[in-house]
């Protein structure tokens, strides 16, 4: 009763005129944050630091205002993704899977609106864990150390390469080479400049906007030119219904449910997030649909149940994300740490003490996430129409107006022509690949989590003195590393197993 009491309380202080305000404005703003590829909630939330100082804001508002950005962001990259391909955050990498196809297929309407409504079951389940569960949930996120998040990542790519493509190995070598250019820049252990070539505009590594862009954007643009080019219709068929209906929504609510559990617990692990959360969560799914209906399975080209799991994944991720935050001080991702460092700007010390010393902000904000979610979808559905009837234009109009957002991106970041040339090289490459059936997905994936991986595997190695049995030495990681062994391993055991045992039966 004293918890409800607190979150009562909590709604009376996210639900003052001025919160209201803000977190509306912070819906909106996320929203065409996230659609924007390379802009990013973290670019948002701190170009708006000085703001709230500037304008007097209490520390309540402005933690209200950075938290609906942040949500509002999962919900907006979903849109640029499911229309053009282009994921607009790291975490909608997955939602272009099975979002695009649709599109083309004529459902961007249903694609757009199911995402819109499956990212609201996420939040909001994740929401009520925060209110439920919060304390307990974050010890456990203290177990993993070093050595867990060298297993959890590990088991990430293990479930993409395993799962997503058909052809493993081509699915591993887009995920060496996202490690390969997650490594270019100055190490951030020894300071030496890694694989720039001597070139200034590379000693900060490749940005994630470029990347994405070239890799999604311009490969899709190349493609779509060759098909005109041999003749092929480029244009996407018409566009049906602009919203789903029950039939849809039940048939994908598991899904969603089984993506909002999985997001939850993974956003409660610094670091890991959305862009964790959404490969696991699509993974599993697939697995999973395709053991009780191999038959009916359309995940690759369009399967509802796919991009229900990975937007209701994100969502809740983003979400569980202030578990950490608020317990324990422990900013689970770039934008948080930026909300930790405002608190400290107002003389607010992070951590468990927070909820008995300023318990109005703590359950504030936690409401203002109801309010909040509330607002994007209520914005979100009568937009769907809208989005989707870009995909009307005909290609003449379509191709220059994507080379130009995708141009603005990019140019964006750092002002630098050098990485509209860099899009360029990115995309041609990407073209060569996805003509050879070289998955996309699994290569963002290694890019996103290879800084990740590289900072936690030589902090392990360090604390070990270069022992490497430490990688195995919990049994989390062991947990992990077996798993990821199983997913890579069993279905080629098993295929090789069935024709055996079909042979004898025929003997």
């Amino acid at each position: 009763m004293e918890t409800l009491s607190l979150l009562m309380n909590g709604f009376a202080v996210a639900g003052t005129p001025m919160n209201l305000a803000l977190a509306a404005l912070g819906a909106v703003v996320g929203t065409m944050v996230g659609v924007l590829p390379g802009l990013g909630p973290v670019n948002a939330v701190a170009m708006l630091v000085p703001v709230v100082f500037a304008l007097g804001l209490p520390p309540e508002s402005s933690m209200i205002l950075m938290a609906a950005i942040y949500i509002g962001s999962e919900y907006g990259g979903r849109i640029s993704a499911i229309l053009i391909n282009v994921p607009g955050e790291a975490s909608a990498v997955m939602t272009a899977i099975e979002g695009y196809p649709l599109s083309r297929r004529g459902m961007a309407g249903v694609a757009l609106s199911l995402s819109a409504w499956t990212s609201f079951v996420g939040s909001v389940l994740a929401t009520v864990g925060i209110v439920l569960a919060a304390p307990v949930l974050s010890r456990w996120a203290l177990a993993f150390g070093p050595v867990e998040y060298v297993a959890l990542m590990i088991f990430a790519f293990a479930c993409l390469t395993g799962l997503l493509s058909d052809q493993p190995i081509k699915a591993l070598l887009a995920t060496g080479i996202g490690l390969a250019l997650s490594t270019i820049g100055i190490d951030a252990n020894s300071g030496v400049m890694r694989y720039t070539f001597d070139m200034p505009n590379l000693i900060d590594g490749l940005a994630f906007s470029t990347l994405v862009i070239g890799l999604f954007a311009i490969s899709e643009l190349l493609i779509l030119l060759q098909g005109h080019r041999d003749g092929a219709s480029v244009r996407i068929e018409r566009m049906g219904r602009s919203l789903f209906n029950l039939s849809e929504m039940r048939f994908t609510f598991a899904s969603a449910l089984r993506g909002s559990g999985i997001g939850f617990f993974i956003g409660l692990l610094p670091g890991a997030g959305g862009t964790v959360a959404s490969a696991l969560a699509y993974s599993t799914e697939r697995k999973l649909t395709e053991r009780r209906d191999p038959q009916g399975s359309q995940f690759g080209q369009g399967d509802l149940r796919g991009l229900a799991t990975v937007e209701a994944s994100n969502n809740s991720a983003s979400n569980s994300n202030f578990i950490p935050m608020l317990t324990l001080g422990i900013p689970s991702s770039g934008t948080t740490a930026i909300m930790l460092g405002v608190l400290t700007l107002y003389n607010l010390t992070p951590g468990p003490m927070l909820f008995t010393s300023q318990p109005e902000l703590v359950w504030g904000l936690i409401a203002s996430l109801f309010i909040g979610n509330v607002m994007l979808l209520a914005m979100n559905i009568p937009l769907v129409g809208f989005f989707a009837r870009m995909l009307t234009v005909p290609a003449w109009v379509l191709v220059p107006f994507i080379v130009v957002v995708s141009a603005v991106g990019v140019y964006s970041g750092k002002s630098a022509s050098f990485d509209l040339i860099l899009m360029v090289v990115v995309g041609v490459a990407a073209y060569w690949l996805r003509r050879m059936h070289v998955p996309m997905a699994p290569l963002i994936l290694g890019f996103v989590l290879g800084g990740i991986l590289e900072t936690n595997l030589r902090r392990s190695l360090s604390l070990s003195a270069g022992d490497v049995s430490v990688l195995w030495s919990s049994s989390i990681a062991i947990t992990l590393w077996v798993a990821a062994g199983a997913i890579l391993l069993l279905p080629r055991l098993l295929r090789r197993a069935l024709p055996a045992e079909a042979s004898l039966a025929e003997d």
